[in-house]
């Protein structure tokens, strides 16, 4: 029998766990320190770099925006990026890389692993509809590409892929499901082609065409002016002008900190787990503080910089400042990519091809390099605790993924796939980051966490991210899931107003986007003149949203049920948990 060592035994009364923990086992790791920081920063560059952020701009002020936005980055984006690196590091020397094993590896209570099921499960329920939209980008990039969009309308090519309907439950589109197939062993194929020879090579080719392409079309579209392009209504550095110019009038309200804070969680992919994986294959000694901050840094670059510059100053050359704002102010930027620019690239003339695919080209560059990720923590789940090989852990990522793709594909949007993008790629990403914040800087200790970060770091840390760490990350986490489940029912406008005047404050509800909200279909509203069909697809809509819940439970049941299965048939020298 071997000797079950508590996480708090100090290393020198066990003389031969020095040399057990030296002893590293083969696996998997990065081939050059180029491509870990490609494929990081792959993770975080995704569609919401170039589609969501510009449009959060836009709906919050504008250069408002980005002073809350940078604050979120620097109290709440880099401590959890720091975090999350070193925590994969330190996991990683035990042979684990996944969620599951790398809390357990730093928790104190058992139970700590069963907070890493969101790390496995939020990336198989947010891959199952994000490879959806993958799909889409290679569509309209090969539509694009034969000049389709010249003789055909984006919205008629788009109803044409997704079946979309506004009155229909069931929208079933062969050819969309032919590419959403296509998508889905893209995937899989490469993940099971292992690290070096898959991520990392999608990543070092990838990047570097996404950022030229969205450089080239913002070059182009910063030349549009109404002096040399009869169909342009104003100057695109309108636009830029509106996204960079620092403003200050929105700072007090609350829903822009919010959206702030929202969109730093969106783009930098915390939360999710896969950052840990990827990070939990470096060597002890690798540095964690310069490849995270420049996994972040390269993130910002493409969606300050390059995602900021192409959406909202081309659209605004061509449609105008207030009609950009109506677009956007119901939705994620989604309809502007997709319904509209197809639309002004024609404006370009013989031009108008190539601008297309660069566009969907690099979305869809920005979503594979991101959905690799999501694969990643589950294979490299299924390798550690049940010894499956790469291919065979590929293939069972496939097969996990269809049970809730294939949903998403062929019922309204509203419901599988808004659900799974507000409960796994929204709502859980906090609670998973609330867990990882007080784990890592109270349980694990915060001591011990700066030491574990410090270990062979290139980049020298202010001392300020120490307290960051230990009180403010954790702290802002909380206020940020309380804040957002409710709201006044004047609007937080109408509340700032108030408050500000010495009226009496409004009464509050819960937020149709909060958790409860949801719950309760405060999202779902009905007209009071609505029709029998609006009446009868309403209710649908609702027992469809009750399936789609029970499904992401039983998923992610099945999840805690493999790790305890995995847990239960541990031998004692795999209970190790602290170096």
């Amino acid at each position: 029998m071997g000797m079950v060592v508590s996480p708090n035994a100090p290393e020198e009364k066990f003389p031969g766990l020095e040399v057990l923990m030296s002893e590293e086992p083969k696996r998997e790791q990065w081939a050059s320190r180029i491509g870990l920081v490609l494929a990081m920063a792959g993770n975080a560059v995704g569609l919401g770099n170039f589609l969501r952020f510009p449009a959060q701009a836009v709906k919050n002020g504008g250069g408002a925006f980005l002073i809350p936005y940078m604050v979120a980055f620097l109290l709440l984006g880099l401590p959890l990026m720091w975090i999350e690196w070193t925590m994969g590091r330190y996991g990683g020397q035990f042979g684990h890389h996944s969620t599951p094993g790398i809390f357990d590896s730093m928790g104190k209570r058992r139970y700590w692993k069963y907070l890493g099921v969101f790390g496995l499960w939020s990336n198989l329920v947010i891959a199952a509809f994000y490879l959806y939209i993958e799909a889409w980008c290679i569509a309209y990039a090969g539509y694009s590409l034969v000049d389709g969009f010249r003789e055909t309308l984006p919205g008629d090519f788009y109803k044409s892929l997704t079946a979309d309907s506004d009155t229909s439950i069931l929208t079933i589109s062969g050819f969309g499901l032919s590419m959403f197939a296509v998508c889905i062993a893209l995937n899989v194929g490469i993940l099971s082609r292992g690290l070096s020879k898959g991520i990392e090579i999608v990543s070092e080719i990838g990047m570097p065409l996404l950022i030229v392409f969205a450089a080239i079309l913002a070059a182009r579209g910063l030349m549009v002016s109404p002096e040399n392009d009869p169909h342009a209504v104003a100057s695109p550095f309108e636009g830029l002008n509106f996204v960079w110019e620092p403003r200050f009038d929105s700072l007090t309200n609350p829903n822009v900190w919010l959206a702030a804070a929202g969109q730093i969680f969106f783009t930098l992919a915390i939360g999710m787990g896969s950052m840990h994986c990827y990070s939990s294959y470096l060597r002890k000694d690798d540095d964690v503080t310069l490849n995270g901050a420049t996994g972040a840094w390269t993130n910002e670059l493409c969606e300050v910089v390059l995602g900021g510059t192409i959406l909202i100053p081309i659209a605004v050359a061509y449609l105008g400042l207030s009609a950009v704002q109506e677009k956007v102010a119901g939705g994620s930027g989604f309809g502007l990519g997709f319904m509209v620019f197809p639309t002004l690239f024609n404006h370009w003339g013989s031009l108008a091809p190539a601008a297309g695919f660069f566009w969907f080209g690099l979305l869809f560059f920005a979503a594979i390099t991101s959905s690799l990720a999501m694969g990643q923590p589950i294979m490299a789940f299924l390798q550690d605790e049940f010894r499956f090989s790469r291919e065979k852990s590929a293939l069972a990522f496939g097969v996990m993924l269809i049970p809730l793709a294939l949903p998403v594909a062929i019922f309204n949007q509203k419901s599988f796939f808004d659900e799974f993008d507000y409960w796994a790629g929204t709502f859980c990403l906090v609670v998973m980051a609330i867990g990882e914040a007080v784990l890592f800087a109270w349980v694990f200790g915060i001591d011990r966490g700066w030491a574990e970060m410090m270990r062979g770091a290139d980049l020298k840390v202010p001392r300020f991210f120490y307290w960051v760490m230990k009180y403010v990350t954790p702290t802002l986490l909380i206020v940020i899931l309380l804040a957002s489940m409710f709201e006044p029912k004047v609007g937080w406008d109408g509340y700032v107003a108030a408050a500000t005047s010495g009226k009496p404050i409004p009464a509050w509800d819960w937020s149709s986007n909060s958790m409860v909200g949801k719950l309760l279909h405060y999202d779902l509203p009905l007209k009071a003149n609505a029709t029998p069909d609006e009446v009868a697809f309403n209710k649908n809509l609702k027992i469809v949203r009750t399936v789609d819940r029970l499904a992401m439970v039983a998923a992610f049941a099945g999840f805690a049920w493999l790790i305890f299965v995995a847990w239960k048939g541990r031998t004692t020298e795999e209970d190790i948990t602290v170096p």
